[in-house]
């Protein structure tokens, strides 16, 4: 449970590809850090339905469905790029924006500042559209402009359970599995069954 009265400050963000080699499924590669994070806005997908009776709402269900959001950075690498939307490098180094590209799956991970300790975060099953950038001309001040992700989140199975996304404060017990986050993405450790979840 966490113990911040605030959080503020977006940091450390990394990606991890999905391997659709890897023998168990779900699984990522190393995580890469993307270093210039300067906004995460995600936005829940889902729709409620409601079930009157008893002239009141008598049953609410709400469907997840992920999140879509923006991801501000001040500059994606080109090869990250290239990897998470199916562009090319040519040999000269030059990255070419492919038409008919099929995007690649990743993980996206960060960590947010708070009052009291900092949490690391993990959404599972993202990918992203071509990014937005403003060009204009240089002016009396100079104006840096960022690159803008548009991701989708989707639900994914893992551990045979229907998984968006995850979050992480350190604690008495979770030293190891805390300060190795950004090394592969987190998988969640459930309690046996019979002993909650």
């Amino acid at each position: 449970m966490s113990k911040n009265k605030v959080t503020f400050g977006l940091e450390k963000v990394h990606v991890a590809f999905a391997d659709p080699s890897a023998t168990t499924q779900p699984a990522w590669e190393t995580p890469i850090p993307i270093p210039g994070a300067v906004r995460w806005t995600p936005t829940a997908v889902g729709e409620e339905t409601a079930f009157y009776a008893d002239n009141t709402k008598y049953f609410v269900a709400t469907a997840n469905n992920g999140y879509t959001g923006e991801l501000e950075l001040a500059l994606v690498p080109d090869a990250v790029l290239a990897e998470m939307l199916g562009w090319v490098i040519d040999a000269n180094g030059a990255l070419l924006e492919v038409s008919d590209a099929m995007p690649k799956k990743f993980a996206l991970m960060g960590q947010i500042q708070g009052d009291q300790k900092n949490r690391r975060f993990v959404y599972y099953d993202c990918q992203a559209a071509r990014p937005a950038k403003e060009r204009k001309t240089k002016g009396e001040s100079l104006e840096v402009a960022t690159d803008v992700l548009n991701l989708t989140i989707s639900p994914i199975e893992i551990d045979g359970r229907m998984l968006v996304k995850g979050d992480l404060e350190l604690n008495d017990t979770n030293a190891t599995q805390y300060n190795g986050f950004f090394t592969s993405v987190y998988k969640p450790t459930f309690a046996p069954a019979g002993g909650g979840a």
